[in-house]
């Protein structure tokens, strides 16, 4: 009854999906009328997980399901991960706050039998391709602007329930877990005679949104899911464990190709700002038809909840905000509705600070969160990665290429469309 959740999810995030109900000794905390909050306006950013300082509230464990899998072996068990996952999973194993354990996480995943382990980043580099391609054409044509990113399933569902009449303003992009899981049971399973019907794709996310973003009817192609289960940061943590592995003992291991293969773009995907500044990286050169020599964006960069810039993509002037949380989210959806928002293009994550700090990521106490930066240290794991990446575009990943070439065909056309692009809906009934 401390009722912190209900502080963070009423005065943080701006929803107020949860409160005290009953009186006395009956009092307890839940929902309006005690309904499931798949029945109210909860968008599961899970924020109330992590300020809770019981753990009386966690999310809902897909492990036994993974567990089951591996174990079956009439399954090919597929898993990939998030690019902020690398940078908090040694938390939970002692390690220091924003250390990047890459090669220690590939490595237990292989332990736990795992038949072959990809990086989302990969994901990641498809969604700037799509996204990029999407973002140069609407502004060409100026074509409801601005236009939103669409990476965050719970950005997703807060705009279809609060915002609906927005909706046209969000890009048609599946997040990059879900474009990988279409890559990987159509082009993957194709190149290596394997029924996708028998492949069972694992993700690992630092968002419990993502459980529900993998059940939506519309994440499928062709009757086949993209995505079977989502485990949360802390739950790959419980498996290894399970599994009696010296996380700190491991030796790195690498991703495995052909489908390993990904940019330093991609993974600055985790951090808030991280999806806008590789997007400009792609459309700028899409635009220009020049590289782009500087590659950092600095003016989408930090953690001011919400950040506005223009940025100059050769004799054109694009006007660019950023807001993590809902409740700066609203403050943007609100300029939209109004038509005051000068913006072209527009990134949104529901969770302060962006995935580093979702809603699956291992807890800290609160003297721990007054003390350290958390957010920053995670922020400067991420970028770490992307400066010290060989290939930072994402256009330029020779693997995204090669299956364009081969069997995609360009991005933004028919093909694109049926693997990687989605619709969303509107929940009206859900409006607060």
């Amino acid at each position: 009854m401390c009722r912190r959740c209900v502080a963070t999810c009423k005065n943080v995030q701006n929803i107020g999906a949860i409160d005290c109900i009953e009186r006395g000794f009956d009092s307890c905390i839940s929902t309006t009328y005690d309904h499931s909050l798949n029945d109210v306006n909860c968008t599961f950013c899970g924020q109330c997980i992590e300020s809770c300082p019981t753990g009386a509230l966690h999310e809902k464990e897909n492990i036994n399901d993974v567990w089951a899998k591996l174990k079956d072996p009439d399954y090919f068990v597929v898993v990939q991960t998030a690019p902020s996952v690398r940078v908090a999973l040694g938390e939970e194993f002692g390690m220091e706050i924003g250390t990047n354990v890459t090669g220690k996480m590939v490595s237990a995943l292989k332990n736990l039998g795992f038949d072959k382990v990809f990086d989302t980043n990969t994901g990641a580099d498809f969604t700037i391709m799509e996204e990029a391609t999407e973002f140069v054409k609407r502004f060409k044509e100026n074509d409801n602007l601005p236009m939103t990113t669409s990476c965050c399933p719970g950005w997703v569902r807060f705009a279809e329930m609060e915002y609906p009449e927005n909706l046209s303003h969000l890009s048609s992009c599946k997040s990059p877990h879900q474009m990988f899981g279409a890559i990987i049971k159509s082009y993957y399973a194709e190149k290596n005679n394997i029924d996708p019907n028998k492949i069972y794709a694992v993700s690992v996310m630092p968002c419990i949104a993502k459980k529900y973003e993998a059940k939506r009817d519309e994440m499928e192609v062709n009757g086949i899911r993209d995505v079977d289960a989502v485990i949360t940061t802390r739950e790959l943590a419980r498996m290894i464990k399970q599994a009696n592995i010296e996380f700190d003992k491991l030796e790195d291991d690498t991703f495995d190709n052909p489908m390993g293969e990904a940019t330093g773009a991609a993974a600055i995907f985790g951090v808030t700002g991280g999806v806008m500044e590789a997007a400009l990286r792609t459309a700028y050169e899409l635009i220009t038809g020049e590289e782009l020599k500087k590659l950092e964006f600095e003016s989408v960069r930090g953690t001011k909840g919400i950040k506005k810039a223009s940025v100059q993509i050769g004799d054109k002037e694009i006007k660019v905000a950023v807001a993590h949380g809902l409740s700066n989210a609203r403050k943007i959806m609100e300029e939209i509705k109004n038509g005051t928002a000068d913006y072209s293009f527009v990134e949104v994550m529901a969770c302060p600070g962006g995935c580093i700090m979702g809603g699956g990521q291992p807890i800290k106490n609160s003297k721990t969160r007054m003390t350290v930066d958390v957010a920053g240290k995670r922020a400067e794991a991420m970028y770490s990665i992307d400066e010290r990446s060989t290939i930072r575009k994402s256009h330029e990943n020779p693997i995204l290429k090669e299956i364009y070439k081969e069997y995609i065909g360009n991005p933004g056309e028919h093909k694109a469309h049926e693997l990687l692009h989605t619709h969303y809906n509107e929940m009206e009934e859900y409006r607060i």
